[in-house]
């Protein structure tokens, strides 16, 4: 079921985002950011399709099987262009996205609710301390838990298994960058907001499900703050939202 409720949540938050003219326009920006970057990604993955197959699979000999080879090399270089938009993402995340995504969040939750829900007693340079704190786990675990799947890709035969095991972890990490932005506003403890991706990874993989489907991932990717947003709102407002189980 929370499959299902975040493959929703996106969905409406990319309809509420393309009807909000001040939503609409923030993510503009962010969809031009990531489609530069994109382009360039993935034009250097299909320029050199083979030569990455070849790091996965070694072209085989015989005729029968090589059709096989062209397949899997185009699936694969498929499967990497989704990825590059990941990519494209963090790396715009890096630059200035991520301001825009709070703005986005917290216009979401003001036009839903008539407010922002966020401490108003803790000094400013307090809060900065506290989210630095908070947040360099939260940058490092994926980047931790994605190394361990492309090394088992590159040290084991199951490199097309470790493509797609990887593609789905960056998913979900997405998905939870952008479901973490209203409890990390909250000051929320890390621990806290880890331990509540365990608990809904099934709907954040749904949300970030999204996010592999090329050209069509880069309006979810800069409109997500706004599902996002209304899922928290919702799991405050109804006791049998999924963000309450």
């Amino acid at each position: 079921m929370g499959f299902f409720k975040g493959l929703t949540y996106n969905w409406r938050g990319l309809q509420m985002g393309l009807r909000t003219p001040k939503l609409l326009f923030l993510g503009l920006v962010r969809f031009a950011a990531v489609a530069i970057v994109t382009v360039v990604c993935a034009g250097l993955i299909l320029a050199y399709h083979e030569q990455i197959l070849a790091m996965l699979w070694t072209k085989p000999e015989s005729a029968w099987v090589v059709w096989l080879w062209h397949l899997v090399s185009w699936l694969v270089s498929l499967l990497l262009v989704g990825i590059s938009t990941v990519v494209s993402y963090l790396i715009t995340q890096v630059l200035f996205s991520v301001f825009i995504m709070d703005l986005m969040s917290r216009f979401t939750e003001r036009r839903l609710t008539g407010q922002v829900d966020e401490p108003t007693d803790m000094p400013l340079f307090t809060q900065l301390v506290f989210l630095v704190k908070q947040e360099t786990p939260r940058a490092i675990i994926p980047i931790v838990i994605s190394l361990f799947i492309m090394l088992v890709g590159w040290l084991t035969p199951l490199g097309p298994v470790a493509t797609v095991a990887s593609s789905l972890a960056a998913a979900v990490f997405l998905a939870w960058d952008n479901t973490d932005l209203v409890p990390a506003r909250r000051m929320m403890p890390f621990k806290t907001r880890f331990a509540y991706l365990g608990k809904h990874l099934a709907f954040h993989t749904g949300f970030g499900l999204w996010f592999l489907i090329p050209i069509m991932n880069l309006l979810f990717l800069s409109f997500a703050p706004v599902g996002a947003t209304m899922f928290h709102v919702d799991a405050a407002a109804d006791p049998e939202s999924p963000a309450r189980a």
